[in-house]
């Protein structure tokens, strides 16, 4: 399959009119879905934003490559977008980016058409084709340029294949291998492999390159060329196996840095500039931050909770709307019994969805800090804290449990023969895992645990008056005070507990306090257009939907610009709205989906009011507070 079967002429904007990164994000989509690519543009561009928040995909050298791999794609397609004045993209080499590729990619793509997206990455890394895409005063130009280029990439390929598999002379010494991937595996994956590649093969280095993308593993390493490395790149996003690398050099980075930073990698690595990876999970990569098994506890705690986030949702809303046939309408002894309130309340509650959130939180917590051996001894922990009424704590507890004893188990058995290395991963971590683990929850953690938990729902659900004011205050500040940060995910990983627990009013001041933000935001550059300028007005207007959608996030860029005003104005109205929401008794049994979740809330109108008020209250405190623009 072509690039152009992929990019048509009406996915060809020439001239975008867009200013600011949000506003392309913006025009691209609308000429997705005005090409009826799309099946839904908000979630896709949802989608886009999420990828966004990971890392800039403005790669550099005037390039954006805004992606997203979502069911929200109808037809898989390619939006291309040229600005001869360039729009400040957030790009890595802080240069504005003339050149827009928006790569939509469905869920069920298939592997011809993900090949096909990124390929176009690698195509854009020649700095030849780029000017000529600037040059282009057509669509019909821009696909013939693009043609012209991937006859001459095909031709390439083939003279590599017929040479030693991209591997380049081997004038320096050595060899050095190398591993890309990000998390979608579409874009960056293979920009960073291609680059690396173009910049060992001009460097004389002999050369191998593993891309970790959609498609799966491509050109992977084998056992006897990492025995006989100098050293390993590891330029990645996303998790990769890493305990093949034990005894050897290995640097890891962020994905961007294999595009940005070849030469100084590849230098590196000659050099064997860099730790010995030893498999214990307590290497620390170059950015400094915890890799597979450090004490990232936060980010092991991340991995376990955005994982459980589908079936937190999905599970939610389930249970939500069962509640439209009665409250009790999923009891068969009760007068109102429906039997698709029941099917639904099955699906959704404690024999489905929501039996399963303790156990893929304790999994994937347990994986994150040991690797796949992790997974089985994690998920067994989890389970049996459910089964125990441990809730979230036993899941939190089992799941870092789990990772770590599988650490300490790697470091015993790591003193066997090495003739025994096959069945470590298959008999002995799992079955030494789940037994010690298992062992702990059921005769240390379980029965204590259980009654911290029991105790935290009767006084969730004994909250009257001054006291559930008081805990929607905090729930609802904490959301707006690092927008998407630990603070807002802490009160939102405490509201989905309190769900668990049956008590639905805490959620809802949760939901109320991040909605607030991005909402007050946009009310401030609607109604004090003179403190704002013309990119932030604009930036704003696409702050209704986030807000309207509980995409907190939305309010990052002006808390960025102007920290102090729009942080305080935000914990102020964010707090008031949770306050409210807890003192009107609103209880929300869904626990993400903003306004489209609302008509499920018991009174619909006084939580409506409550995040008004919130949103005002920021506006009115942020328009009134900033300086007017000169």
């Amino acid at each position: 399959m072509k690039i152009t079967d992929l990019l048509k002429l009406d996915t060809i904007i020439i001239n975008l009119q867009s200013v600011t990164k949000q506003a392309v994000i913006d025009e691209l989509s609308g000429k997705l879905a005005e090409a009826d690519r799309l099946n839904d543009v908000d979630g896709f561009k949802a989608a886009i934003l999420k990828r966004e928040e990971q890392s800039t995909t403005g790669i550099g050298e005037g390039i954006a490559i805004p992606h997203a791999k979502t069911n929200a794609v109808k037809i898989p397609a390619i939006c291309f977008g040229k600005s001869v004045s360039g729009v400040d993209y957030e790009s890595l080499d802080g240069q504005p980016a003339h050149l827009f590729f928006m790569i939509a990619a469905s869920e069920g793509a298939n592997a011809d058409h993900l090949e096909t997206l990124s390929r176009l990455s690698s195509l854009l890394m020649d700095d030849k084709f780029r000017a000529r895409l600037i040059s282009a005063s057509s669509g019909e130009e821009v696909l013939e340029i693009i043609n012209q280029k991937e006859m001459e990439a095909y031709e390439e390929e083939s003279e590599e294949q017929q040479s030693s598999n991209g591997a380049s002379s081997n004038d320096k010494g050595g060899k050095i291998l190398a591993v890309t991937a990000c998390p979608t595996g579409i874009a960056h994956t293979y920009m960073a492999a291609d680059a690396l590649k173009a910049k060992a093969k001009e460097m004389g280095i002999d050369f191998k390159v593993e891309t970790n993308g959609s498609t799966g593993i491509k050109n992977g390493l084998t056992a006897a060329e990492i025995e006989e490395a100098d050293a390993i790149i590891v330029a990645a996003d996303k998790q990769v196996e890493m305990d093949r690398f034990n005894g050897k050099h290995v640097i890891i980075v962020p994905v961007a840095q294999g595009i940005r930073k070849t030469e100084e990698l590849l230098t590196r690595a000659v050099n064997q500039d860099a730790p010995v990876y030893k498999g214990t999970g307590n290497y620390k990569n170059d950015e400094g931050d915890s890799a597979k098994g450090g004490l990232g506890i936060y980010k092991h705690l991340m991995n376990g909770v955005s994982n459980m986030l589908p079936f937190v949702v999905g599970g939610g809303i389930l249970i939500a709307l069962s509640f439209f046939f009665g409250i009790e309408a999923a009891d068969p002894a009760n007068p109102d019994y429906n039997p698709i309130a029941k099917a639904l309340s099955d699906i959704g509650g404690g024999n489905g969805a929501f039996f399963l959130l303790v156990p893929v939180l304790a999994g994937f917590i347990a994986s994150s800090i040991a690797d796949r051996p992790g997974f089985a001894p994690g998920m067994v922990g989890g389970l049996l804290a459910a089964q125990a009424n441990a809730g979230f704590l036993g899941g939190l507890i089992a799941g870092f449990l789990a990772g770590y004893v599988v650490l300490l188990l790697r470091k015993l058995f790591s003193k066997l023969p090495q003739t025994l290395d096959g069945i470590k991963p298959v008999l002995l971590y799992p079955v030494f895992g789940m037994l010690i683990t298992g062992f702990i929850m059921i005769f240390l953690v379980n029965e204590p645990v259980t009654a911290i938990n029991t105790g935290l729902t009767n006084w969730l659900q004994g909250l009257s008056g001054t006291n559930a004011i008081f805990l929607g205050l905090i729930l609802g500040g904490m959301m707006a005070v690092d927008m998407g940060g630990p603070l807002n995910k802490a009160a939102f990983t405490f509201g989905i507990a309190a769900i668990e627990a049956s008590s639905f009013g805490p959620h809802a001041a949760v939901m109320a306090g991040g909605m607030v933000p991005p909402l007050g935001i946009a009310l401030a550059t609607t109604f004090f257009k003179s403190k704002f300028s013309e990119m932030e007005r604009k930036s704003g207007f696409t702050n209704y939907f986030m807000g309207a959608s509980f995409i907190t996030e939305g309010a990052i860029p002006f808390a960025a610009a102007d920290p102090l005003r729009v942080i305080v104005s935000s914990v102020i109205g964010s707090a008031t709205a949770g306050a409210l929401s807890m003192a009107f008794s609103v209880t929300l049994p869904a626990p993400h989906g903003g306004i489209f979740v609302i008509p499920l809330v018991n009174h619909p109108f006084r939580y409506l009011l409550a995040i008004l008020i919130g949103a005002l209250i920021t506006a009115l405190i942020l328009g009134f507070w900033k300086k007017k623009q000169k």
